[in-house]
């Protein structure tokens, strides 16, 4: 029998993934639109969630997928933690769940700034200004060109390991949709993982660009990841293509929030194994 907290942690981590969904549609598809010349705009999560509260009870919009976004930043930090996923103790399994646990942080900074927005509080500075910013506090400490050049590195690897996804079509992993809708969801999973892949080769690149220029005006974030695709020759057709991506990855979100298996770690063992270590 699912015990209740089970359950509730299941819940979570669907919204969540609905709610990271919801922000990429947002971005992928106000970015096509953009690219194609009918309105929209390129630029990040931020600024989509921006465009959510020019809307009919934005402010309400906002507010929920706020929410959505704390479950997912939540969910995160929990499933690294815990290793939901099962991925062991590998170095690689180590590393990807200390890449999940900043994620969650980085989730739970865009959920304030839905909620910021939606209280009239503000949003925040622009995406690649705070980008910057810490970029900046990271070079002011010891050794910080080589860690921001570390990370920078992360990032690039991080695409490439999103791009060999999409190629191989490793995506439905934990996924059951119904039958007859697996071709398209993975079609689907292949379009965003390859979209996704590229902006994060881009947005790496800046960072070490940075690093290696001890600039941290060199950094950028996914709207200026866009905006370098858009500056390129044809830079429309790339901008539109990857915004499409992108939308596809959001999609595909909302396919792993109702088709996901997920496995909820048991916390009452994981709370006496804590109290041992303790």
């Amino acid at each position: 029998m699912t015990h209740p907290p089970v359950r509730r942690l299941e819940l979570l981590a669907r919204i969540g993934f609905a709610a990271r969904g919801v922000v990429y549609c947002l971005v992928g598809g106000l970015a096509a639109l953009a690219a194609i010349g009918s309105g929209g705009g390129v630029g990040g999560g931020k600024s989509a969630l921006r465009s959510v509260l020019e809307q009919p009870f934005g402010a309400v919009l906002l507010l929920a997928i706020g929410a959505g976004l704390v479950c997912f930043a939540a969910w995160r930090v929990i499933g690294a933690a815990f290793d939901a996923d099962g991925r062991g103790r590998s170095a690689k399994a180590r590393a990807t769940r200390a890449l999940q646990a900043v994620s969650g942080v980085v989730y739970l900074g865009l959920a304030a700034t839905a909620a910021n927005l939606a209280l009239g509080r503000g949003g925040g500075g622009a995406e690649d200004q705070m980008a910057q910013d810490w970029t900046e506090w990271l070079m002011a400490q010891p050794a910080g060109a080589w860690l921001v050049g570390a990370i920078g590195l992360g990032l690039i690897a991080g695409g490439l390991a999103y791009g060999w996804k999409a190629w191989k079509g490793d995506v439905m992993r934990r996924l059951a949709p119904p039958p007859g809708a697996t071709d398209w969801v993975r079609h689907v999973g292949r379009a965003g993982y390859a979209a996704r892949a590229l902006t994060f080769v881009i947005i790496g690149g800046f960072v070490v660009t940075a690093a290696l220029h001890a600039d941290s005006d060199e950094v950028r974030g996914l709207g200026g990841a866009l905006q370098a695709l858009r500056g390129q020759p044809y830079g429309w057709a790339l901008l539109f293509l990857t915004a499409a991506g992108l939308f596809a990855f959001g999609f595909f979100g909302l396919v792993q929030a109702r088709y996901r298996r997920i496995d909820t770690p048991d916390l009452a063992d994981a709370k006496a194994l804590l109290s041992r270590r303790a």
